[in-house]
């Protein structure tokens, strides 16, 4: 199985951060792992194939959200919210409060 590629804390950055939290899927694994802790890949697909998941997995473990590492077969992902607590104060945790939120009507 080859390696996984996964950044540096020090090379993680806020864009790539934010642009793969973008994304209703992403933010959805990023929150299950939240609730959840470490899973493997199976855990987190929700109703997308598995081709899809493995896409939504390789953007959040490359803008440094998660981590994953190799169990034999199996493909262990967590969270790496020390690290991004570490390198922007707030951001994971406000990110994902917000996505509990229900939508505003807009001001008039």
């Amino acid at each position: 199985m080859r390696d996984v590629k996964q950044p540096l804390t020090s090379e993680i950055r806020l864009t790539q951060v934010l642009h793969a939290l973008s994304d209703p899927v992403r933010l959805q694994v990023a929150k299950r792992l939240t609730q959840h802790g470490e899973c493997s890949c199976s855990r987190l697909g929700g109703s997308v194939s598995k081709s899809t998941l493995s896409h939504h997995l390789k953007v959040l473990r490359e803008a440094g959200i998660t981590h994953t590492r190799v169990v034999g077969t199996t493909r262990m992902v967590s969270l790496r919210a020390t690290e991004l607590e570490e390198r922007f104060p707030g951001v994971l945790d406000s990110v994902l409060a917000a996505h509990d939120e229900p939508a505003r009507p807009a001001a008039a």
